[in-house]
């Protein structure tokens, strides 16, 4: 059975907590791993969550500040330790490859895994896989940063009410399936668009034009939330968002679920931050997260 969830590995920004760990975020895709934003301590974290080197098959890093990717390093070595067998694919950005280069080659090591470099240079389609599109759009922080886009292609639901009126049954479904006829009828006719499911991962950033086309739409939206509002001030000058805005863009964008994390260590009741995402309007399901989380990506409707 194919696994849709988003693993929380941590959720601190800047600095790490007694209860939040550097940022990290597993997101099981059917039988591929992503791993977005690994930040310092990422590798135990993996370890306390169940997750192991074998599971990931894609590392995104969305911008070169050490909370976000000084775990690189230990996530880079266990990958070759473990000799996982197939190869993994890392993106990140273009402008930050001297700092990947660093982290990669970070100490000694036996390099065993075919590790390919992706850098990430302009808006764009990074990768087409069956299962779906990988997107990157370029965020507004003090260092380039680019949030990431998931989309599954659209399927066919078949409406088994106009299929029995048409009188077709068993091996003929298949048929009308893969070939869109069986004699004067057409698959339109008897099916609806099953419309892929949608996640976005949106950290470090400033609302721009960005952030609302990662979140068009989503299913599941991941995004940071480092301050509350009424530091929306600091916000702005550092780069980021407010519980308040990030929930604006999801209620905008038609999110169903919306997880918050990245949270400044200046706050220590996480629920102000679910209170100010409802204040500004999102109705959908909505997650403040904490470390060691897991979150599936909600059901079709």
């Amino acid at each position: 059975m194919s696994v849709r969830e988003l693993v929380v590995l941590g959720t601190a920004s800047q600095v790490p907590t007694r209860h939040r760990n550097h940022n990290g975020y597993l997101l099981r895709w059917d039988g591929e791993g992503i791993l977005f934003d690994p930040g310092e301590g990422t590798q135990r974290q993996m370890l306390r969550a169940g997750v192991a080197a074998h599971d990931l098959n894609r590392i995104c890093v969305t911008h070169f500040h050490g909370d976000h990717s000084l775990g690189l390093a230990g996530v880079i070595q266990r990958i070759n330790l473990d000799q996982v067998p197939h190869r993994v694919t890392a993106h990140y950005p273009r402008s930050g490859q001297r700092f990947f280069d660093r982290l990669r080659y970070a100490t000694a090591y036996r390099e065993t895994v075919d590790l390919v470099e992706a850098p990430v240079a302009a808006d764009g389609v990074l990768e087409v896989t069956p299962s779906y599109t990988l997107q990157a759009r370029r965020l507004s922080h003090p260092v380039e940063s680019f949030g990431y886009r998931l989309i599954e292609p659209d399927g066919r639901r078949m409406l088994p009410e106009r299929l029995a009126a048409h009188g077709i049954k068993g091996p003929d479904v298949g048929v009308l399936q893969r070939e869109g006829r069986l004699g004067d009828v057409t698959l339109d006719e008897v099916s609806e668009v099953r419309r892929g499911q949608r996640f976005a991962f949106v950290m470090d950033t400033r609302l721009c034009e960005g952030v609302h086309a990662l979140a068009e739409g989503c299913d599941l939206l991941v995004i940071e939330s480092t301050f509350l509002d009424e530091d929306a001030g600091l916000a702005a000058d550092h780069g980021h968002l407010t519980a308040g805005q990030a929930a604006e863009v999801a209620r905008d964008a038609g999110v169903r679920h919306l997880v918050l994390t990245h949270f400044s260590q200046r706050y220590s009741e996480p629920d102000e931050f679910e209170r100010q995402a409802r204040a500004a309007g999102f109705e959908g399901e909505l997650t403040v997260a904490h470390d060691l989380q897991r979150v599936p990506v909600p059901k079709r409707r």
